[in-house]
């Protein structure tokens, strides 16, 4: 395992990208609390009608992750063409669009169709920031650096949840649900203010072939200013060498193999869309965006209600945004792949025991069934939290050539949103209509899923972004250990001097 080499501006840049990890956040889970809004069910007329209702939150849901699925289409080839860092403003425009449009929203047609527009700018956002995140990342700080994705996304829950107990309080019932819609707007635009002290990414710049602009922010990606340390600075030199002679190998291939093709087509690569896409489906397949979603209706059938629900709601959030802060500390130490299997374990047995306490108390009166209910939710959640959220993006984001990282990337998030647009669709009736029988069904999936990742997922831990390529039966231009011995690459820093002040 290399050492971590990273720099307070490399740490400046991840906490900035971060700011679209809560749009993300904050966009998705923002309409779970609005649900529970007496204002927002008033103005909409889902008061009285039961099954009109849960169609509208089932559409609203569908086509927030149908937007989604738009977006990591559009972003695989946007981030290739133009760069990570246009394509991250591009994104953050659409979220402040579609998010002044939900507020403002007059009619059911205009909410959903805001709500596409915000699920198409947050779909390129959680494939694009998680990529630039890797790209920037020393290897074995990566866990922890990309893993601030996942924890910011459920930061972005969290805080969405605490703006929804306070606005349920108000007296102003078009203020309930109009301000917290209107606040995921903040997020998108700190994004772009921030974005001119975001550099692009050293690694697409590479395959410019803008080589001189990719050192400079890579040799300042493990130095601090003008203080130099000599090992660091020849790690820098050691990287960028093994990034080079990467990509002109990958590049040469890919044009010899015949370009896009290759990622169906090819074995290796094959195989990484195929796990990229599984990882993010069976992350889904756990059951924790349904629980997550229509939570209200869980605890309603557990007999809480009012702003009781709308508390635990937040402290649910809360908890695992905690305990995604955790699983980014631990997982270079603990590795990825296992991490994500103690995760599913985890939340197949606590959603079993959730099953069986809805079983036997649902509807009734009995206080410690009940709690124990809300109890083995909160476990459920942090099992999720900790081992399987910030973890699949980190997974996903590393095991991709750079060349074919944005769409991989991309084909994985498509799991995510795909299998959203299933399970959030059906879940207002099926939760109505056989309750915690749905359930049953995740707990199934994700016993078969557990077997799978434990028998076919390799392990990154550790790894370079290049030498994870073995690991999949790929050639690896420049083993890290024989880059120590090659001064190829030194003489990049002294043509390039001039060029740091402009970052």
């Amino acid at each position: 395992m290399h050492g971590g080499h990273y720099s307070t501006f490399n740490i400046r840049i991840i906490l900035v990208l971060t700011l679209g990890s809560l749009t993300y956040g904050y966009a998705f889970s923002v309409i779970s609390n609005t649900f529970g809004q007496p204002g927002f069910l008033q103005y909409f007329s889902l008061v009285d009608n039961a099954s009109y209702a849960n169609k509208i939150e089932g559409s609203i849901s569908g086509l927030f992750s149908a937007g989604g699925i738009l977006g990591a289409l559009t972003v695989g080839y946007m981030s290739d063409k133009h760069g990570r860092k246009i394509t991250m403003n591009t994104a953050a425009l659409i979220c402040i669009i579609g998010g002044a449009l939900q507020a403002g929203s007059i009619n059911v047609a205009m909410l959903l169709v805001a709500r596409f527009i915000t699920g198409w700018g947050i779909g390129m956002m959680v494939v694009l920031i998680p990529i630039f995140q890797a790209e920037i990342s020393p290897p074995s700080s990566r866990g922890l650096l990309v893993g601030q994705h996942g924890a910011w996304i459920v930061f972005g829950y969290a805080i969405a949840s605490w703006v929804g107990v306070g606005t349920f309080y108000s007296s102003n019932l078009s203020f309930q649900w109009r301000f917290p819609l209107a606040l995921q707007c903040i997020f998108p635009l700190g994004l772009f203010c921030c974005s001119p002290w975001v550099p692009e990414s050293p690694r697409w710049l590479l395959m410019q072939g803008r080589h001189a602009e990719s050192w400079v922010i890579i040799s300042r990606l493990h130095v601090d200013g003008n203080i130099v340390d000599a090992n660091k600075v020849s790690y820098a030199q050691k990287e960028f060498h093994q990034m080079v002679k990467q990509v002109e190998m990958d590049s040469y291939a890919w044009i010899a193999g015949g370009g896009a093709r290759q990622m169906y087509n090819k074995p290796s690569y094959r195989k990484r869309m195929m796990i990229g896409f599984f990882t993010q489906y069976s992350a889904q397949a756990t059951g924790a965006m349904v629980v997550s979603n229509y939570m209200v209706n869980l605890y309603n059938d557990l007999s809480f209600s009012g702003a009781l629900v709308m508390i635990l709601g937040a402290l649910y959030v809360t908890v695992a945004t905690m305990a995604n802060f955790l699983a980014s500390f631990v997982m270079d130490y603990v590795g990825r792949v296992r991490l994500l299997i103690i995760g599913m374990i985890g939340c197949m047995i606590t959603l079993s025991l959730e099953c069986a306490m809805e079983a036997e108390y649902m509807g009734t009166d009995n206080r410690i069934g009940n709690s124990l209910g809300v109890f083995f939710i909160f476990c459920f959640i942090f099992f999720y939290a900790g081992g399987i959220d910030a973890t699949s993006y980190v997974y996903c984001s590393e095991i991709f050539p750079t060349h074919i990282r944005s769409q991989g990337m991309a084909f994985s998030m498509i799991g995510t949103f795909l299998s959203t647009v299933v399970f959030l669709e059906a879940g207002p009736t099926a939760l109505s209509n056989i309750r915690w029988y749905y359930y049953v069904m995740f707990i199934c999936l994700t016993a078969v899923h557990v077997t799978i990742l434990w028998r076919y997922f390799p392990e990154t831990k550790g790894l370079s972004l290049e030498e994870i390529n073995a690991r999949f039966g790929d050639e690896v231009a420049v083993h890290f250990s024989e880059a120590e011995d090659d001064d190829s690459s030194r003489n990049y820093e002294s043509n390039t001097t001039e060029g740091k002040g402009d970052i």
